[in-house]
């Protein structure tokens, strides 16, 4: 690193994937925080400190935050999915829930799992980013004005980005304007237990600021490559200024959060960036001209694989299909998009969806998180690691995921059903992302909101209403069935249809129709079949598809 000026930003991850979109816990605030903080350093060999055990964090959350056994395993599961983990390691720990056949089993698995504490502190902290302000509700800055919001609003407006989780100003104000109380959860228990004001002359450990690296990362000018935080704050010519002590292996209090006020700026490689200077993105199978409105982007360009992101708003009637290395690893946000279908044939680090109407989105394994929220009339076919939804009308899930899937608020008309498709590189897709075909959760959600606790808001798809859903496109690859198969049920309508069209067949073949009559037959049967079409909506994918139909047997994208 040359001797060049310090920028820090806030990583965007841990607030796309890590803040549940969910009021967070009352007991998540600093008050119960500072005594947990307290509690595990003081009970370092009991499993609690410098890496906090499953068993210890469900003692402190159930037995002291009186929170449900289940809430706390969702957060210490979120959490544990955002390390740093190979695929390989994903696969054996699927592989060892599958072979558990008890609950207690199960458990004891988990007690084997452990996270880093402060990281897992700072990380109940930001929950409160999704924490409903009472101020902002009275002076009414939630309610549509009509002189104040645009007609068509865009993306890269503050004002009207209302999900938090993916807005980049939100987060480094989160940061910023909570710097003090995220330094505080760091600190010694003795200094923890001192009055506030006297943590400008306190202390701050190396193991403090590495775990601030969760959330804090940069550079220097003239260099792309992106450092830790704990690198940049130990690099000798910033000790002056980060406040590090080479004698007593510490930072100055006062000294490191004046370093990371003047540093801290607009993450390069956050959404922002990625809608103002990100390329734009080709794509097949879609009627040339009709996607003016469309907007389209991604940082692939510019940003090391953990950065990538890809923004799509405004897809209207289209069928857009996208299978390549730009898609690999990104984060994806879907935004009003509307009577179309999206097909990302890619393993992906985790999807949004917002405000989309009408629409059915094909996605390859999503390794962290697949939200949706404000969505009305979609159908999701995907494999991820958690699906959680808010907001939602008439909404059929295909799923085939490792985790409960999440209801939170506002929901209705939820439709559970088993994972129905496959394409060629669906396994190795699968596999890259460390996501296997069991344990699978489709059928067992988890309703987190108070307000949704009426189990009502779901259910689970009737066999009769099952069938499969055929990707309509060609590529290289092994997969040639659905993985892990289909829920016996299921798997038995779907037989009995198969003998009902086979009888048919017989039938037709044993009636000896004249040239004529068979001319008669075919002409009414395709009547029927087009007036299908028309009334499924089908007519309009197989429309777009038509212009493509040579292109079709090439990999999408």
């Amino acid at each position: 690193m040359d001797q060049s000026r310090v920028f820090l930003w806030v990583k965007a991850e841990p607030f796309i994937v890590g803040a549940l979109q969910v009021p967070p816990p009352s007991k998540f605030s600093l008050h119960y925080l500072r005594k947990i903080a307290t509690y595990v350093r003081t009970r370092a060999t009991e499993g609690a400190y410098p890496r906090l055990y499953w068993s210890t964090w469900r003692h402190i959350a159930c037995g002291k935050l009186q929170l449900a056994k289940e809430l706390a395993w969702l957060y210490f599961e979120i959490f544990d999915n955002l390390s740093v983990r190979t695929p390989e390691e994903r696969l054996e720990w699927s592989e060892i829930l599958s072979n558990c056949m008890t609950e207690d089993e199960v458990e004891k698995q988990r007690n084997q799992l452990s996270v880093d504490t402060l990281q897992f502190l700072l990380f109940l902290y930001i929950q409160q980013l999704n924490k409903i302000s009472l101020r902002t509700s009275l002076i009414g800055e939630e309610w549509p004005s009509p002189r104040s919001r645009p007609q068509s609003p865009s993306l890269t407006e503050r004002p009207s980005c209302h999900n938090k989780n993916w807005n980049d100003y939100s987060h480094q104000a989160f940061v910023c304007d909570h710097l003090l109380d995220l330094l505080e959860l760091l600190l010694e228990p003795e200094q923890l237990t001192a009055s506030f004001h006297s943590t400008h002359s306190s202390v701050v450990s190396r193991e403090a600021v590495l775990a601030l690296s969760f959330l804090i990362e940069g550079t220097v000018s003239r260099t792309r490559k992106v450092y830790p935080l704990h690198e940049l704050a130990m690099w000798q010519p910033l000790h002056a200024d980060s406040g590090f002590s080479k004698i007593s292996k510490t930072f100055s209090f006062y000294k490191l959060e004046a370093w990371l006020r003047t540093c801290l700026t607009a993450n390069p490689f956050g959404p922002s960036a990625c809608l103002k200077s990100g390329k734009k993105l080709a794509w097949a199978h879609q009627v040339e001209g009709a996607t003016k409105r469309a907007k389209i982007a991604c940082n692939t360009h510019v940003a090391p694989q953990m950065h990538r992101m890809v923004v799509m708003s405004q897809v209207y009637k289209q069928t857009l299909a996208k299978s390549s290395d730009t898609l690999v690893g990104a984060h994806i946000r879907v935004h009003r998009c509307n009577e179309s279908f999206i097909y990302l044939l890619s393993p992906l680090r985790s999807v949004t969806i917002e405000k989309c109407r009408n629409t059915t989105f094909v996605l390859g394994p999503v390794e962290t998180a697949l939200h949706l929220q404000d969505c009305e009339n979609l159908k999701i076919i995907a494999v991820c690691h958690r699906l959680s939804i808010s907001s939602t009308t008439d909404c059929t899930f295909h799923v085939m995921t490792p985790s409960r899937p999440l209801i939170l608020s506002g929901n209705q008309s939820v439709t559970f059903a088993p994972f129905h498709t496959h394409y060629p590189m669906l396994e190795d897709h699968m596999a890259r992302t460390g996501l296997a075909t069991v344990p699978n959760y489709w059928d067992n959600p988890m309703v987190v909101c108070r307000e949704s606790s009426d189990t009502r808001v779901f259910r689970l798809l009737p066999p009769c209403e099952f069938y499969i859903f055929i990707i309509p496109f060609e590529m290289e690859g092994d997969t040639a069935e659905i993985p892990g198969g289909l829920p016996s049920a299921y798997q038995k309508v779907l037989a009995q249809r198969e003998r009902k069209i086979q009888i048919w067949q017989k039938t037709v073949k044993e009636a000896r129709l004249t040239k004529e009559q068979r001319k008669q037959f075919q002409v009414l049967v395709e009547n029927k079949f087009y007036e299908w079409l028309i009334n499924t909506g089908h007519r309009q994918q197989l429309d777009s598809l038509v212009p493509h139909a040579a292109a079709s047997k090439q990999e999408p994208g």
